[in-house]
């Protein structure tokens, strides 16, 4: 696919051109129930109110006759295409849409050259990029000039962060609209306009949807419409005329749905970053639901395995020494068994970590002791603590009145001092008060160790007041 075919749109009322092109004729009649039930104006639009409701950026804009260039961000099938389509019409605009997974900067330059030309006559062009994220920065330079002065009008779609994917230049002159998957009421809505529309839908086939399989339908497809009416086709093509769909036809054309999640996007690390969070809060039921929605999407597990491990050092640490030793045996578990039997381990590692008492002494304490080294690294060892592996480094007072600790009693060589004099008072390590560590903390208080407070502490604690 070069470039998409050009065709007027017309009007807020007209037709909803083909999902390529603008061509003017509505879907054929054995397109897929998906595309015969694309919306044809702004209010058959379903869901996104904040998007384009009523006082929207972009519904106030189309009201006024004008459209800024945008970039539309959200999950597949909130209607990112569909919508782009009604814009394009709102304003009387040729409507052209390219794809970029199969254009280059060649049919960039065509459409760009041909836009230039309906601009001559006093014709609006929008052109649509669908995956927008997948021109690499050459091409989205080419469109750059002709976006700013507004030869054309783009309309971008991508799933991904444009903040990580869209050149800079091109994003500060498009709107960032975001798109979400819809949710069970927008969905509901899709489906039911479907079995009732008897020109675009499934109407005239006076079927009926059970309401545990409508509820089933609607949970299955994931906030996806395309997805919804997709299954609602196929489970209608397994009921007779005037029949009743019931969940084993919903349990069918759902088969195998999986919840989106892309490894490479945001949900890929908005997902495993709820899924660190609730380890961090000590909610087992949130972490176990996390990890499932990331296993049962696909996610790679050694992935996963690989945050549980930071998670036993940096969240749980010394307040069980026992988590990290889990998420490491965890890891070699996974790795030995596989999938799909690599879930049972991850589900005890995970369990346990979200149950462990938490503490991030070790990983605030050296935060605080990587700040002093950069600013004190010209300090140099003390005398006492250097190595001394040659006569003449002896003599030259290395290693020199070294105490060991082994040789004094309680193994502690009291009062010893191990980091640079120029240093002062310093405390790094704050101990905290759960698990292993209030031990740890306790042994340490004994043997004096807390001596060492920072200026202005309070006792104890190394924190300032």
């Amino acid at each position: 696919m070069g470039r998409g075919r050009t065709g007027r749109a017309n009007g807020p009322a007209g037709v909803q051109p083909s999902l390529i092109g603008g061509a003017n004729e509505p879907p054929p009649a054995d397109a897929p129930l998906a595309a015969r039930m694309r919306p044809r104006t702004l209010e058959e639009f379903a869901g996104q109110e904040k998007a384009i409701g009523p006082g929207s950026m972009l519904r106030s804009a189309v009201e006024r006759g004008t459209l800024p260039s945008v970039i539309l961000w959200g999950p597949p099938g909130c209607g990112k295409t569909t919508l782009a389509r009604l814009l394009a019409s709102h304003v009387s605009a040729e409507f052209v849409a390219i794809s970029a997974v199969s254009s280059g900067v060649a049919d960039l330059r065509r459409v760009v050259a041909e836009a230039a030309t309906r601009r001559a006559t006093g014709v609006r062009t929008v052109v649509f990029i669908d995956e927008i994220h997948r021109f690499n920065k050459a091409q989205q330079d080419v469109i750059l000039p002709y976006v700013e002065d507004g030869t054309f009008t783009l309309i971008g779609a991508t799933t991904e962060n444009p903040s990580f994917e869209v050149v800079a230049p091109l994003l500060s002159r498009a709107r960032v609209v975001r798109l979400l998957g819809l949710d069970e009421a927008a969905l509901g809505r899709v489906v039911d306009g479907a079995l009732r529309d008897e020109e675009r839908g499934l109407g005239d086939r006076l079927l009926s949807l059970a309401p545990d399989a409508r509820a089933l339908l609607l949970q299955g497809a994931n906030g996806d419409g395309r997805a919804a009416l997709t299954a609602l086709e196929i489970a209608a093509g397994m009921t007779p005329e005037g029949g009743v769909i019931g969940v084993p036809e919903v349990q069918q054309a759902l088969q195998d749905r999986r919840p989106y999640h892309d490894r490479q996007a945001d949900y890929h690390y908005d997902t495993v970053s709820a899924f660190i969070k609730s380890i961090r809060g000590s909610d087992p039921d949130a972490t176990l639901y996390w990890l499932a929605r990331m296993l049962e999407a696909g996610e790679e597990p050694l992935f996963i395995v690989r945050r549980m491990v930071i998670a036993a050092a940096e969240d749980v640490g010394l307040a069980d020494p026992r988590a990290l030793m889990l998420a490491v045996s965890c890891q070699q578990a996974v790795h030995f068994v596989g999938m799909p039997e690599g879930w049972i381990p991850m589900a005890e590692c995970a369990t346990y970590l979200a149950l462990a008492p938490k503490s991030n002494s070790a990983y605030a304490g050296y935060q605080r002791a990587k700040e002093a080294a950069i600013a004190t690294a010209h300090l140099p060892v003390p005398m006492h603590l250097r190595n001394a592996p040659t006569g003449l480094m002896k003599g030259m007072g290395y290693g020199a009145g070294y105490r060991y600790a082994h040789n004094e009693p309680g193994h502690f060589a009291q009062g010893e001092r191990y980091l640079p004099e120029d240093l002062g008072v310093a405390q790094f390590y704050d101990p905290g008060s759960l698990g292993f560590e209030a031990a740890a903390a306790a042994r340490l208080r004994a043997l004096g160790g807390l001596a060492h407070e920072l200026p202005g502490s309070e006792p104890g604690t190394g924190r300032p007041e």
